[in-house]
């Protein structure tokens, strides 16, 4: 059987607002993870395992913070002469020109594209959640079922459902109500934002919703598309059980890196039947310094510790010194914190610079210093300083 022209439509556009001061310079999927990753490895490599090599990625907000990791798709061979990566950016020139204002708009923009291209089905997915999915094996189950729209759906904490789009299904799989980010969700079974279409049943629709909205435009695929579907009895789900994690938030972010230092890690980056695959850049060995003490922690590499480093992720290039105490903590390439500084479940973002003698985070709320803007300007905490501040 000829395999199914299929197309990998990775949403990469938006601003990723809730991951605050993370997204103040960079786009969403270009945000790090697990010491040596970006977000946008994850569908990025589920694509790759999956053998799916025709690969577009949406962008927007901060494209130039992505372009230079995705490095013409080559880690993760989509560098092809026919097929392979294609960037897709806001444009002039047709009737659909212009800025995307939600995720549906997104994809209404790249219709006469889709057309073009002629894909049997079309794989939408965001890039900020992690996981591991076949892709191709969803795709040969979504043309099998006969359906028009095929939902991944995962179970999650009630308190959490009102995030995501809820959705309602029968015995038999068939989708029989969603809603988008509901503020009463009835249950809290979620779509994990991976989404199959048919091709012909998505720009049609696309377009008629275009039309409809008139000068307001199309919002997000929860909005009007998704619903569309459901009412119309052509939406299916397919369960997922395995982990599945979104980073949207600075909480469910830090959360992510603490899944991955527990004593059995419900999600292994490198794990050898499907890793992870990302542009490495080249650095030297991490180098733990005589008198370092280091435990239950991921250390990437050019790391370079002296101090006390527990339940904590260092990415590339970050400095703990002698007498520093860094704890249930994300580090992201190049923080620095100086000697006598106590870092407790805290992220910093690239670059920032904890003082000698600081005090960053303690218990309860996570705490994010940013690059630059983070609740006081600067990119830096002072030598004694406290963050937050007390009283």
């Amino acid at each position: 059987m000829a395999p199914v022209r299929t197309v990998v439509l990775v949403l990469a556009g938006g601003a990723g607002g809730r991951l605050e001061l993370l997204t103040a310079d960079r786009a969403k999927p270009a945000v790090p993870y697990g010491g040596s990753y970006r977000l946008i490895d994850v569908p990025l490599s589920n694509a790759l395992h999956s053998g799916l090599s025709d690969v577009w990625v949406v962008q927007q907000f901060h494209p130039v913070s992505l372009d230079d990791h995705l490095a013409n798709g080559r880690p993760w061979d989509l560098d092809r002469t026919t097929g392979g990566l294609l960037l897709l950016h806001p444009s002039q020139g047709t009737d659909k020109e212009g800025w995307h204002t939600g995720t549906a708009d997104a994809l209404w923009r790249q219709s006469d594209l889709l057309r073009q291209f002629d894909p049997e089905v079309v794989v939408v997915v965001s890039a900020d959640a992690v996981y591991r999915l076949d892709y191709e094996a969803l795709v040969l189950e979504h043309r099998a079922s006969g359906a028009a729209l095929t939902m991944v759906t995962t179970e999650v904490d009630p308190g959490d459902a009102a995030r995501y789009g809820v959705v309602q299904v029968d015995d038999e799989g068939r989708v029989t109500g969603y809603a988008y980010k509901p503020g009463e969700p009835r249950g809290n079974l979620v779509t994990t934002e991976v989404f199959v279409f048919d091709t012909d049943a998505l720009v049609g629709l696309l377009d008629e919703l275009a039309a409809d909205a008139g000068e307001d435009g199309l919002a997000d695929l929860g909005d009007a598309l998704l619903p569309r579907l459901v009412d119309g009895g052509r939406a299916r789900e397919h369960r997922f059980r395995g982990y599945w994690r979104d980073l949207g938030t600075v909480e469910s972010y830090w959360a992510a890196h603490m899944d991955l230092l527990a004593d059995e890690p419900p999600f292994v980056p490198d794990e050898e039947s499907w890793p992870l695959r990302t542009h490495a850049r080249r650095q030297g060995a991490a180098r733990i310094a005589d008198g370092a003490r280091i435990r239950r922690s991921l250390l990437a590499s050019g790391a370079h510790v002296a101090g006390t480093v527990e339940r904590s992720v260092l990415a590339a290039g970050t400095v703990v010194e002698a007498g520093a105490e860094v704890r249930d903590s994300v580090l992201l390439p190049g923080a620095v914190v100086r000697s006598g500084a106590v870092v407790e479940r805290a992220i910093l973002d690239d670059a920032v610079e904890i003082g000698a003698g600081a005090r960053i985070g303690g218990p309860g709320a996570t705490a994010l210093l940013g690059r630059r803007g983070r609740v006081a300007p600067g990119s830096s905490v002072p030598p004694g300083g406290r963050y937050p501040e007390e009283g």
